[in-house]
């Protein structure tokens, strides 16, 4: 069966009344040739401090680069042993960020987290001890294998960008980046992450093994002590320059066209039946949200910047679509029964709507 071309994508709107009518936007500011200068100075830098200690795994380095300057928070899924906590050190070390790594267990309670309040027996008062997640980069390795509970609590400072303890609100530094990995082949004494809860991430990569060569590398690097203590590079970049590159991400101008472009996508993925071939289209139980249009927009733009444009294209939606919508189409049973991924169906839906 043809799939059918979604009408949006080329300028003209499906129906105004289920809400895909996007309104023309006014352009940004523009970004003028210093500050791309600038921007492009601080990327590469990031970039070879992070090649310093990590092999290969390049979307895995764009996927994290993307989220630190757009402040949108990435969950990581893979077998062990491929780097995850590496390359988040990588990461915070070349930007000075202070970086916090948390272990999730059964046992971890939201105030292990966020912090608690201890009594001081000397001065006779409660005093306010807080938590890891007050780090620029946060590392909540195994998040699946913590409670409902504390994944809770967790993903609560991740959208409020702050925590309250005894009554009291205490705000999270900037810039702010959690990054979650999940491991997919042991699932016993795990708690799977609602499907709510993973759409608050705004990007979701699945990494692969290295290849022969990058492996032999990576033996060569530890026989040559570049992982051994001691061993820690200088910092590429600070954070402040760091939230100087996050409003130009902001000011990366996108097209109106790319706009519906993006709003069509989401849109095919909550009316599959219209758009996929009816096999596909049965599979999908749940679309992606309104916050997979704003992770596209927002992703887009900093991969944009990543690349020395001050403008999205269309490539750039492209290249992010299976990090964007991965974890927010929901597939029913029988696409596991048939051994149907969602990136297939994510490849159908960008077949069903024309490119602008």
């Amino acid at each position: 069966m043809q799939a059918e071309t979604l009408p949006i994508a080329c300028g003209t709107t499906h129906n105004a009344s289920e809400g895909t009518r996007v309104h023309q936007i006014t352009a940004t500011a523009g970004i003028d040739a210093p500050d791309m200068a600038r921007a492009q100075q601080l990327v590469g830098s990031i970039v070879r401090s992070f090649e310093n200690k990590v092999v290969g795994q390049t979307r895995l380095r764009e996927t994290l680069v993307i989220g630190l300057l757009t402040g949108g928070h990435v969950l990581l899924e893979s077998v062990p042993g491929l780097a995850k906590t590496t390359a988040a050190q990588a990461i915070a070390e070349s930007v000075s960020a202070d970086f916090r790594r948390i272990q999730c267990t059964p046992d971890l309670l939201p105030s292990d987290i966020a912090g608690t309040q201890i009594f001081d027996a000397a001065k006779g008062t409660f005093v306010t001890q807080l938590g890891p997640v007050h780090a620029n980069i946060v590392l909540l390795d195994e998040i699946n294998r913590s409670s409902a509970k504390t994944q809770s609590a967790m993903l609560e400072a991740m959208q409020e960008r702050q925590t309250s303890i005894g009554g009291e609100s205490y705000p999270l530094p900037e810039p702010f980046l959690v990054l979650a990995t999940q491991n997919p082949i042991e699932q016993e004494g795990t708690y799977r992450l609602p499907e709510a809860q993973m759409d608050r991430f705004m990007l979701k990569d699945v990494l692969d093994y290295p290849s022969p060569a990058e492996e032999a590398e990576v033996i060569r690097r530890i026989d040559a002590g570049v992982f051994s203590a001691g061993q820690k590079p200088p910092a590429a970049a600070s954070l402040d320059a760091v939230v100087q590159v996050q409003e130009l991400v902001r000011r990366v101008y996108i097209d109106p066209a790319i706009v519906r472009y993006i709003v069509g996508l989401a849109y095919v993925t909550r009316n599959a039946a219209q758009y996929l071939e009816p096999h596909l289209a049965n599979l999908v139980e749940f679309g992606a949200s309104p916050r997979a249009s704003i992770a596209f927009s927002q992703a887009a733009r900093a991969l944009a910047l990543l690349n020395g444009r001050d403008h999205v294209i269309p490539e750039d939606v492209k290249n992010l679509a299976h990090r964007v919508l991965r974890h927010r189409i929901i597939l029913g049973f029988d696409a596991v029964v048939e051994g149907v991924a969602v990136e297939t169906v994510i490849d159908a839906v960008l077949a069903s709507v024309q490119t602008p």
